[in-house]
């Protein structure tokens, strides 16, 4: 009997989260090319951008040009990542129609990145799901740092599980448990997993490995066994959070795709033509640091 599920949904996240913290700046033209590219692979979901402040993520600025400028695929979700009730405001103008927010499981990191307390960013999430409901708009909630903080070492599973079952209380359909600093191992991921899906259906998770210590595919590998059906990785394996130091980028989707293949997973996804999209931003990355910039840590 095959322990591992028949069919896996990967969201990718490169364009939002594989960009973000890039040092050079790519083209909205450019852009819009790469998802156009990774909607014609098979993929059931792309994360677009986010409409976060220009300040604090230059990358992005250009969000609703991005938007505007794609050619949606039937079938194909493209939701946006919106850290606010300002966020949301530009995201309805432009016709999104699915989002993403975020919390932390730790303090310190909840403060870095957002500066507010977790208990004070669950009331403004709460407002804000409320509100993009109440608009027809489905939603996604990204919980960071699950296995370890960079701030304040190893996290508490309880406290991953709680975080968890407040968002999809709220109203969120899905909750994405993310190795912010890929630090990690397969039987803490699983730990993990299983821990949150006592609060949580299993069927409401998704997981999100960044590659720092070489451990994602691993720390996947054992959250399939647990039965998890939704997993985000990044093409080419770009990606980055700007308020945590000293982590990688996110499992390359090419890699996730393959070995699922390999299992005889299905995943709905033509893989040349992923790795096509990869390439055609990689080469773009490289133009862009021509100048002698070097790719900065991620993580």
């Amino acid at each position: 009997m095959n322990r591992y599920p028949q069919q896996v949904r990967i969201v990718e996240v490169g364009p939002r989260d594989g960009l973000q913290n890039e040092p050079g700046e790519i083209d909205v033209a450019t852009k819009i090319e790469f998802i156009n590219r990774l909607s014609q692979t098979g993929l059931q979901a792309i994360e677009v951008t986010s409409f976060v402040s220009p300040g604090r993520v230059p990358q992005l600025a250009d969000a609703e040009q991005v938007w505007r400028g794609i050619q949606r695929q039937e079938g194909v979700e493209y939701p946006v990542l919106v850290p606010n009730m300002k966020g949301l405001e530009r995201a309805l103008a432009v016709g999104v129609q699915q989002i993403a927010v975020f919390g932390a499981v730790s303090e310190t990191f909840s403060q870095r990145n957002i500066h507010c307390s977790i208990s004070e960013s669950l009331q403004h999430y709460y407002q804000l799901i409320t509100q993009a409901k109440a608009e027809g708009i489905t939603v996604r909630a990204y919980i960071s740092c699950v296995l370890g903080c960079p701030y304040e070492g190893a996290m508490d599973s309880a406290k991953v599980a709680e975080l968890a079952r407040h968002f999809i209380d709220a109203g969120c359909y899905e909750v994405s448990l993310g190795d912010t600093i890929g630090c990690g191992t397969p039987l803490q991921a699983r730990k993990m997993l299983e821990r949150v899906a006592q609060q949580v259906p299993m069927q409401q998770l998704a997981v999100h490995f960044h590659d720092t210590r070489g451990q994602a595919l691993a720390n996947i590998l054992s959250c399939l066994e647990s039965g998890v059906t939704v997993i985000d990785a990044s093409v080419s394996g770009l990606g980055g959070c700007p308020f945590a130091k000293g982590a990688s980028g996110n499992v390359a989707t090419e890699d996730l795709v393959y070995m699922l293949h390999g299992m005889e997973i299905e995943t709905g996804i033509d893989l040349a033509k992923l790795v096509a999209a990869g390439n055609l931003i990689s080469s773009a990355l490289d133009r862009s640091n021509d100048s002698g910039v070097s790719r900065a840590g991620e993580c």
